[in-house]
C-alpha cells in the first residue's frame, strides 16, 4: 500500500467525491422525487402529487414504445457498426507501418466535431429540395428521393451518428492492441501463426477486456444520443416515428411542460441503462 495513512486518501477523492454527488446522485434523486409529482411549470413550483401515475403511464405511452425499440434498434447498429468496424479498422491499422498517425487522426476527427453541427449538416443533405444527396441523384438523372420518410428515418439518423463515434472506438481498440507485448507476437511467428489466425487466437484474446468495456460504452452511449437526432428529425419527425427516449424526453419537457413524467423517463432511462451494462459485465465475465 503506497499510502498508510488512508486519510490522505480520501483527500485526493474527496474532490471527485463531491462532483459525483453534487451533479449525477443528488439529480438523480431529485428526478426520483420529481416524478412521483405532476409538474407542469419548469420551475417545479406547480406540482401536485401523483403517486405512481406518471411510471403507470410509462407503459401505455405508445411514443414511448415506440422510443424504446427505435432505441433497441440503435443500439444493435451501434454494436455492430460502430463497434464493430472501429475494431476493425483498428485491426487493419495495426499492421500498417507507414501512417498510422495520418488514419488515427483521419478517424478521430469526426468525434472532435459538435455533434449539433453534424446533425444540421445531414439534415442539409437529406434536403429533398435542395439537399446534397438528390443533387447528386439528379445529376446522374435520378429521382430525387425523400430521405426522412417514416421506414428509412430512424436509418438516416444512425448514418451520422455512427459515422461520428467510430473514430472513438477505433483509438480504444487500437490502443489496446498496443499494449499487447512483441514477444508473444514473436512466439506466435516462430509457431507459424500469422495473418488471420495471429488474431482470432492472439490479437482478440487478449483485449477482450477492452471490447467488453467498449461495448459497455456503445450501449449506455445509445441511451444518451440527443443532439445530433433532435437536430435531423425534431419532435420525432415524420409523425414521431423517430423518437429515442432522450428526444422524447426532451419533448416531454421542453414543449409538453411536463416535467414529472420527463422525470419518469429519465429514470427509466437510468434504470435501462444500469440493467443492460450489469447484464453485459454478466455475461462477458472474464473467467478465473
Amino acid at each position: 500500500m503506497i499510502y498508510k495513512d488512508k486519510k490522505i486518501v480520501w483527500i485526493f477523492l474527496l474532490p471527485a467525491l463531491i462532483f459525483l454527488i453534487g451533479f449525477l446522485y443528488i439529480p438523480f434523486f431529485m428526478s426520483i422525487y420529481n416524478s412521483l409529482f405532476n409538474i407542469t411549470d419548469l420551475a417545479g413550483v406547480d406540482k401536485t402529487w401523483v403517486g405512481l401515475q406518471n411510471y403507470i403511464e410509462l407503459f401505455r405511452d405508445t411514443n414511448i414504445h415506440t422510443s424504446l425499440i427505435n432505441t433497441a434498434i440503435m443500439m444493435v447498429l451501434m454494436v455492430v457498426f460502430e463497434l464493430g468496424l472501429g475494431a476493425l479498422f483498428a485491426l487493419f491499422v495495426d499492421g500498417v507501418r507507414r501512417g498510422a498517425k495520418f488514419y488515427r487522426t483521419v478517424f478521430f476527427f469526426p468525434v472532435v466535431i459538435s455533434a449539433t453541427a453534424i446533425g444540421l449538416m445531414f439534415f442539409l443533405f437529406y434536403d429533398y429540395n435542395m439537399g446534397l444527396f438528390n443533387q447528386i441523384l439528379m445529376k446522374f438523372g435520378a429521382e430525387k428521393h425523400l430521405w426522412m420518410n417514416e421506414s428509412s428515418a430512424l436509418y438516416m439518423i444512425a448514418i451520422p451518428t455512427i459515422w461520428q463515434y467510430v473514430g472513438f472506438y477505433f483509438v480504444i481498440v487500437l490502443t489496446g492492441i498496443s499494449t499487447i507485448p512483441e514477444d508473444i507476437y514473436e512466439s506466435a511467428y516462430l509457431d507459424g501463426i500469422t495473418g488471420f489466425k495471429k488474431t482470432i487466437y492472439i490479437t482478440l484474446p487478449l483485449i477482450k477486456g477492452v471490447l467488453k468495456s467498449s461495448l459497455i460504452l456503445v450501449i449506455t452511449g445509445t441511451l444518451k444520443i440527443f443532439d445530433l437526432a433532435w437536430t435531423i428529425a425534431p419532435k420525432g419527425i415524420p409523425n414521431g416515428k423517430t423518437y429515442l427516449l432522450g428526444t422524447y424526453q426532451y419533448h416531454i419537457v421542453y414543449d409538453a411542460y411536463r416535467v414529472g413524467y420527463g422525470c419518469a423517463i429519465a429514470v427509466l432511462i437510468v434504470v435501462i441503462g444500469l440493467g443492460i451494462s450489469l447484464l453485459v459485465n454478466k455475461l462477458l465475465k472474464e473467467e478465473l
